[in-house]
């Protein structure tokens, strides 16, 4: 399995329901963070896929982010995540964003390879507190 330097870059325009006002994470309308978060988990769960065994999936187990600068409506915003570590459990990636006129942010993020269906059924079984 090669996994040094595999990357993959996610792309989405920013629509009205990204913005900070939509969200509920701001009141502009510019380019929510959580969004730009989200972006940077897609392109990560993307770049980690194809390593994965049948039945396994990845989820976030962490992210640290910058969000640098904004972006307005109807930027392109192309998140990139490059695979760091893989030990077949743990994924550790570098992640970027930029729009169309520069990098808007960066950080680290942390997956779990889970068991899919185990991981549902241990969901389901929670009891409320």
């Amino acid at each position: 399995m090669d996994q040094e330097n595999r990357s993959y870059t996610a792309t989405e325009e920013v629509s009205a329901a990204k913005t900070a006002k939509a969200v509920g994470s701001g009141e502009l309308e510019v380019y929510a963070t959580p969004a730009m978060l989200a972006l940077m988990e897609r392109a990560a769960t993307a770049c980690l896929a194809p390593l994965l065994k049948e039945g396994e999936t990845s989820v976030g187990a962490q992210i640290g982010s910058s969000h640098l600068s904004p972006s307005p409506l109807g930027a392109t915003i192309r998140a990139t995540a490059t695979l760091l570590f893989f030990d077949g459990r743990t994924a550790r990636f570098t992640v970027t964003a930029e729009d169309n006129f520069g990098k808007i942010g960066e950080g680290e993020h942390t997956r779990a390879v889970v068991e899919a269906q185990r991981f549902v059924q241990r969901m389901r079984e929670k009891k409320p507190l």
